[in-house]
């Protein structure tokens, strides 16, 4: 294992049929960080993250989570990986409470272990006083906030996060950013997926940038902003003035030689 690295991607390519969704990406993400991955619709994030958390097998090159590969340690590095994705489904018949506890016994966690850390996180949400209310009733925001209760339920090492600020209001989108804050503090990581380059900058010590499937920027926020002449947070100005020259570089491979 690589020391002091959560996440690390080699060469890894992911092709569905004919289309190439992710080409050579090479990127770590290490210990006690926030990793904000950026790109428009389609540059191949979402098959990136898919990959990180096991729903798919890159093709080619080589991706550890925890210095582990997923066909040795499958299990052992889902435990230690808590994932909110982009579109979370929750099935509305429960209650918050009885959607953490069936959560906690598919990861085998003690009862009474589930029982005081579930209401530990919904009250951290300011769900406490719903958590016997089915999640049908519940607004969006709330929806959203007990996705992250669910994956944090389990106190994993690794949180994947994908859009994480997508329709919260103000007062809980703070939230949410103080709450990966403190956990990348406590020595822990975070991978983050976002369209907004003013999230990243709050949040992130370090920003990947892809398209096409390739990542085209890998660096500090301070870097990023400087090296592009764009501190007003627009990611299409940021991603226009990056990809610039990896688009002329695609035009002259195209050309016949």
């Amino acid at each position: 294992m690589d020391e002091g690295t959560m996440i690390k991607l080699d060469g890894v390519v992911k092709s569905y049929q004919n289309f190439v969704a992710v080409n050579g990406l090479s990127l770590y993400v290490p210990e006690g960080s926030v990793f904000g991955f950026l790109g428009p619709n389609g540059a191949g994030k979402t098959t990136t993250i898919r990959m990180i958390t096991g729903i798919l097998e890159q093709d080619r090159g080589e991706l550890r989570i925890f210095g582990k590969r997923y066909r040795d340690h499958r299990n052992q590095i889902l435990n230690r990986m808590g994932y909110v994705p982009d579109r979370p489904f929750l099935y509305g018949k429960l209650t918050a409470n009885e959607l953490l506890r069936f959560l906690g016994s598919l990861r085998r966690l003690p009862a009474d272990v589930v029982r005081r850390r579930g209401q530990q996180l919904l009250e951290q949400f300011q769900l406490g006083e719903f958590g016997n209310q089915l999640i049908e009733r519940y607004s969006h925001g709330m929806r959203q906030k007990l996705v992250l209760a669910t994956a944090l339920l389990h106190e994993p090492d690794l949180l994947i996060v994908d859009e994480p600020m997508v329709g919260l209001d103000p007062r809980a989108a703070k939230q949410v950013k103080q709450l990966i804050v403190d956990f990348a503090r406590s020595g822990k990581s975070v991978f983050m997926s976002t369209h907004t380059l003013e999230v990243a900058a709050q949040l992130c010590d370090q920003v990947g940038i892809i398209h096409k499937g390739k990542l085209v920027a890998d660096e500090s926020i301070p870097n990023l902003t400087a090296r592009i002449e764009a501190n007003d947070g627009d990611l299409e100005a940021v991603f226009m003035a990056l990809t610039k020259d990896q688009h002329n570089e695609d035009m002259l491979e195209a050309i016949p030689r």
